[in-house]
């Protein structure tokens, strides 16, 4: 696997975004919109991926990470399983659905592989930001 820099090049970040994108789009609709309490939810739900990978990438170890994207992929569970009540509430189409429910399942698998990935190839400690120049300074003030 090629080094990762960057959370912007994790695919499953990758497909976070194009998900919540989608919901977004979806929870415009009207009927949907008027929803709020579904409407706000379904939307937490879907940046709450995209924010736990970001987090958990930048944080300081792999076990933080695997942790943070745990939460991730409950988050995609949880936008799934919101997906099925604006369906069954009429706010979305059959196909809008389908659509929506193959990207967040995408993430959920994502996350999973990536979570073994990181769980077979322990790192104690990882730095995602190896070209920043860091300079320390004593203070005179003591």
């Amino acid at each position: 696997m090629t080094a990762i820099t960057r959370f912007e090049e994790i695919d499953a970040w990758k497909s976070s975004r194009q998900l919540t994108n989608m919901v977004y789009a979806i929870s415009n609709q009207i009927g949907f919109n008027k929803d709020f309490g579904l409407r706000d939810q379904i939307r937490r739900a879907a940046v709450s991926i995209m924010s736990n990978i970001a987090e958990g990438f930048e944080s300081r170890t792999d076990i933080q990470f695997i942790n943070f994207l745990g939460m991730a992929r409950a988050s995609a569970g949880e936008v799934r399983a919101q997906l099925y009540m604006a369906l069954d509430q009429k706010y979305i189409t059959e196909e809008q659905f389908k659509e929506t429910h193959i990207v967040a399942e995408k993430c959920s698998r994502q996350i999973s592989k990536f979570i073994t990935y990181l769980e077979s190839n322990p790192r104690q400690r990882r730095v995602s930001d190896s070209s920043a120049d860091y300079e320390i300074g004593l203070s005179t003030d003591l």
